[in-house]
């Protein structure tokens, strides 16, 4: 984090002031359901889900030893940016304004739109993991502007 700086004789910014001159906003991630995941247990599994930068993992949690892993899948934000950085109030409630399709390059079990719905910018996706059996994630990307950052 920048150090404060001097905006007076005696006086400088807040450190929160600071964190939220450089924050763009949040990124939420909502995992909406798994599909068909892998068993890892005797009969089932206790999945739960970590989120990198880039990378997204899904493992089976066990009290009594290490947790299995039960596949991975990558996808991309850009598509899903681009569409925040557009003006687009006044446009009708549901219009699409990109579509990804699935492919080699991406972990797209189907086709993913990027929505305007009511006021805000959204992405339903369902990724098909790999590294594993089988299994899909279903996931919802929305970006939450916070008072006092920069936003995009």
């Amino acid at each position: 984090m920048e150090s404060p700086t001097m905006a007076g004789a005696g006086h400088s910014e807040s450190p929160t002031k600071s964190l939220m001159d450089n924050l763009l906003g949040l990124l939420r991630i909502r995992v909406k359901r798994g599909i068909n995941l892998a068993v890892r247990d005797v009969r089932s599994s206790d999945p739960y889900v970590v989120v990198r930068m880039g990378k997204q993992t899904v493992y089976d949690h066990d009290t009594f030893s290490m947790d299995d892993k039960m596949g991975d899948a990558d996808f991309d934000i850009r598509p899903f940016i681009e569409g925040l950085k557009m003006h687009l109030e006044g446009l009708p409630n549901g219009t699409i304004i990109t579509k990804i399709l699935p492919g080699r390059s991406n972990c797209l079990a189907e086709e993913s739109s990027v929505v305007w719905k009511d006021g805000k910018v959204t992405q339903d996706m369902c990724l098909r993991l790999k590294n594993v059996e089988c299994g899909e994630v279903e996931l919802q990307l929305q970006w939450i502007d916070l008072p006092g950052s920069k936003g995009l």
